[in-house]
Formats: C-alpha cells, structure tokens, sequence
C-alpha cells in the first residue's frame, strides 16, 4: 500500500531567495532523479510542494511543504537510507535549512 511521505522545511532567515527556489527546484526534482535499483526507473511519484499559504497561523515556522509517494516499505527505506540522489539533497541543503519536519503515513491506516 502506498506511503505519503510529507516534509516541511524551515529555511534559515539570511538564504537569500534564489537558493530557497533552487532548494526546492531540486526538491521537487527528486522524482526524476531517484532511480530505483533494481528497475532502473523513476520510482518516487512528487506529488507537489512549495511554500506555505496557510492563514491559519499552525506553521511553527515551517515555510515549505513537499509531498511524494512510495509504493512500500521498502522503497521508502531505500529512499531515506541509500538513495544517492536523495542523500546528495539532503547534504546540499545542510547549511541553509533551520528546521526539517517529516511525516509519513498510509491512507486509511488509523
């Protein structure tokens, strides 16, 4: 059964606009480039993300919002342990992100 993996990102008050974007450029670029090892294919569907729009004043100061899906639990565990181009992103985005929230969960479990 499908996992939503939602992150949240807090970026650091002086990254200056055009390193944000391209954060996120790269972010929402993950679905092309994560490449499963035994199918050779794309296999982390990007749902969408960007920046917070919410007026409801819940962020804690999260400023961005991503969503993907993997397939199991497998897939899921390659993508946050082995993956290189997941693991090359989080290393880019060490140095410009305050706070990183993550979630996950498979619809209709309860």
């Amino acid at each position: 059964m499908a996992i939503y993996h939602v992150v949240l990102f807090k970026f650091k008050v002086l990254v200056p606009q055009d390193e944000v974007k391209a954060a996120c450029t790269r972010m929402l670029a993950l679905g092309d480039h994560c490449i499963h090892p035994t199918s050779q294919k794309p296999y982390v569907k990007v749902i969408g993300g960007g920046k917070d729009s919410s007026p409801e004043g819940h962020q804690h100061g999260m400023t961005h919002v991503f969503i993907s899906q993997l397939e199991n639990d497998e897939d899921r565990k390659y993508y946050l342990e082995t993956d290189p181009a997941h693991l090359e992103f989080i290393e880019s985005t060490r140095d410009i992100l305050d706070r990183v929230q993550v979630v996950d969960f498979t619809p209709g479990e309860f």
